[in-house]
C-alpha cells in the first residue's frame, strides 16, 4: 500500500500520511510521493481544497524518519552546497518548495504532530485538532532545531514567546494550549475530527474560489512587509477582483435583494 493515500471526493482532495506503524514519519519515499501529490493537486481543476491527516489514531506525523533521513543529512551536510540544495524542497514539498499552492489546505491533526510533522501542519492554512493532538519541537533533544518552517511559521502564527518555549524546552503542548496560542483554529472530540474538517471545507467551498485563492496569496504576500507596503499590496490584489468574471453578476444579485433580512449568512 502507498505511503501516502490520495483520494478525491467531489471538490475535496484527501491526503493521508500512511505509515501508522512509524507514527506517519516522512521517509524519502513519502517525501517524493508528497511532492508528486501536491503537484497533481495544484494542477487539477476538479478539486479546490485539500484535507491532510495521518493514518491511525496515534499520530498526524512524527516528522522526518530519522532512520532514513539522519544518515543522509549528516553525510550531505559535509558539502557547503547542501543548504542551497535543501532549500528547494523542504520536507514533503508543502513546507518549502510547493508552499505557494494557493488552493486552501486544511490539516486534520489526529494525534502527535512532532518536528517535521508540526512543520507540515503549520504549512497548512487551517488546522483542526483532535482533543488527543499534541504538538512538539523535539529537535533540540537530538542536537539541532527546525529547518523547514517550524520556527518561522510558529513565530508568524503564535508569536515569539510560544516559539521560544517550544524550541528551547523541547516540550510538547496539548490541543487546548495550541488553541489558546492560535496554533490551531478549532479543537474537537477525536471521533468528530474529519466531520469538523469537512464542515470547514464546506464553508470555504461555498465561496468564489478565485477570491479564496487570491485572499490566500495576499495573506502570504503581506507577511513581513512594512505597513504601507502591506496596504498597497492588499489594495492591488483586492481591486484586481473587479475583473473576476462572476463579480458583476454577484454584486447585482446582492443589490437586487435590497436590505438584508434575518439570514445574515447570505451577506
Amino acid at each position: 500500500m502507498s505511503v501516502v493515500l490520495y483520494e478525491k471526493r467531489g471538490r475535496i482532495a484527501y491526503i493521508t500520511l500512511n505509515r501508522p506503524e512509524h507514527m506517519n514519519a516522512i521517509n524519502e519515499e513519502m517525501h517524493l510521493k508528497l511532492w508528486e501529490i501536491w503537484q497533481e493537486f495544484d494542477a487539477d481543476d476538479s478539486v479546490d481544497l485539500a484535507i491532510v491527516t495521518g493514518a491511525g489514531d496515534e499520530a498526524f506525523c512524527a516528522g522526518a524518519d530519522l532512520k532514513t533521513h539522519a544518515t543522509d543529512w549528516v553525510k550531505r551536510s559535509q558539502s557547503a552546497l547542501f543548504p542551497r540544495e535543501k532549500i528547494k524542497d523542504g520536507l514533503g514539498g508543502l513546507t518549502r518548495g510547493l508552499h505557494r499552492i494557493y488552493k486552501p489546505v486544511i490539516a486534520a491533526v489526529n494525534g502527535w504532530a512532532l518536528a517535521g510533522g508540526l512543520e507540515t501542519a503549520m504549512a497548512c492554512d487551517i488546522r483542526i485538532a483532535s482533543d488527543r493532538a499534541q504538538f512538539g519541537s523535539f529537535e533540540p533533544r537530538r542536537g539541532y532545531h527546525h529547518g523547514d518552517g517550524g520556527i518561522v511559521r510558529v513565530v508568524n502564527t503564535c508569536g515569539v514567546g510560544i516559539a521560544m518555549e517550544m524550541n528551547l524546552t523541547a516540550e510538547p503542548i496539548d490541543a487546548q494550549r495550541a488553541l489558546q496560542c492560535n496554533m490551531v483554529n478549532k479543537v474537537v472530540p477525536h471521533d468528530q475530527l474529519m466531520e469538523a474538517a469537512e464542515e470547514m471545507a464546506a464553508k470555504i467551498l461555498r465561496n468564489d474560489q478565485w477570491a479564496v485563492r487570491s485572499g490566500k496569496e495576499t495573506i502570504m504576500g503581506v507577511i513581513g512587509r512594512q505597513l504601507d507596503d502591506q496596504l498597497a499590496y492588499e489594495a492591488y490584489m483586492g481591486y484586481t477582483g473587479a475583473s473576476n468574471p462572476p463579480v458583476a453578476e454577484l454584486l447585482k444579485n446582492f443589490a437586487d435583494k435590497g436590505r438584508v433580512g434575518k439570514n445574515k449568512t447570505e451577506l
